[in-house]
């Protein structure tokens, strides 16, 4: 029997809540059944549905479509919901990863104001990572501009690769905004890559979230490479769909970033043998100094203090 041309990828592609905006929540869970995602990537922000574990897990029933990950509260707009206080928030993200049967919450690096916060990131997500086997995966943000201004809003740093984190997600809007390059963050982030959101941008300070393709960014690239490597996270369409004129248009949109994604990641390769993996996506051997943090960042402390969908 003829070996199979393309190898049907394992990777599953999910849709975060937040690329339905201004559409609620639960639209989110109708339009991802329909175009045949699997699963969703809750964006927990004002909308109360998306604060409500038994509200999603009905969704999730109704709809049959699974809840992958669950994006923590992190945005400016969501200053107050689930606590003033990112250790909390970060925790009630947990705890409806875990009652949803998501793999994944998705945190942001802290704003550089929540001071307490930020100086106890790093050792306060490998303590929470060391207690549930849900992964905290720290995304990637990128410089704040205006004009010829440029301001660091994250701490300790928007690029994540240069602390230790068990876990990265890795964002390619926000890798556009940040006008750096993307494959040698992921090379950076190695076998750590542990969560996609896939978005274009063309480097505007302004956080674009294209449909994939529409951009500069490496988004097939970056697929392919995830193909032939082992990854066994999730790859979760984060796109902006506000300026679509209608419900039909949005969902082209939608269907649209679904197939680039499951194209992309089929490999050419034959099912019994996989593809060899690409120098961009495999680990790198960390710096003295991410080694030296590593170690400390073992030995956790706590902190406190205190966004729209991007």
């Amino acid at each position: 029997m003829a070996e199979p041309v393309v190898r049907i990828p394992d990777t599953k592609v999910a849709l975060s809540t937040a690329s339905v905006y201004p559409e609620s929540t639960a639209t989110a869970f109708e339009i991802a059944a329909r175009l045949g995602y699997d699963g969703v990537e809750v964006m927990v922000w004002t909308d109360p549905v998306s604060q409500d574990i038994e509200a999603l897990r009905r969704l999730s029933d109704y709809h049959g479509v699974p809840v992958l990950a669950v994006h923590a509260p992190c945005l400016l707009i969501t200053q107050r919901v689930w606590s003033t206080d990112p250790w909390v928030k970060l925790q009630r993200a947990r705890a409806a990863a875990e009652k949803l049967g998501a793999s994944t919450v998705v945190v942001h690096p802290p704003f550089r104001w929540q001071r307490q916060y930020a100086r106890d990131f790093v050792t306060g997500i490998w303590r929470m990572a060391d207690e549930t086997d849900v992964r905290f995966a720290v995304e990637n943000m990128y410089p704040w501009r205006y004009r010829d201004r440029e301001m660091l809003a994250y701490a300790p740093d928007w690029d994540v690769t240069k602390y230790d984190y068990r876990h990265f997600t890795v964002d390619l809007s926000h890798t556009a905004t940040a006008r750096t390059d993307a494959m040698s963050m992921i090379g950076r982030m190695g076998d750590r890559l542990g969560h996609v959101h896939l978005a274009d941008g063309n480097g505007s300070a302004k956080d674009e979230h294209l449909v994939p393709g529409r951009g500069t960014q490496p988004c097939a690239e970056l697929l392919a490479g995830l193909a032939g490597s082992g990854f066994d996270g999730q790859v979760v369409i984060e796109v902006n769909t506000r300026r679509a004129m209608s419900a039909a248009e949005r969902e082209a949109d939608l269907a649209e970033a679904l197939a680039f994604a499951r194209l992309h990641l089929a490999s050419s390769a034959p099912a019994s043998a996989p593809s060899p993996v690409p120098s961009s996506v495999t680990r790198s051997e960390p710096s003295p100094a991410t080694e030296s943090k590593a170690s400390s960042a073992r030995s956790p402390r706590t902190g406190s203090s205190g966004a729209r969908p991007s």
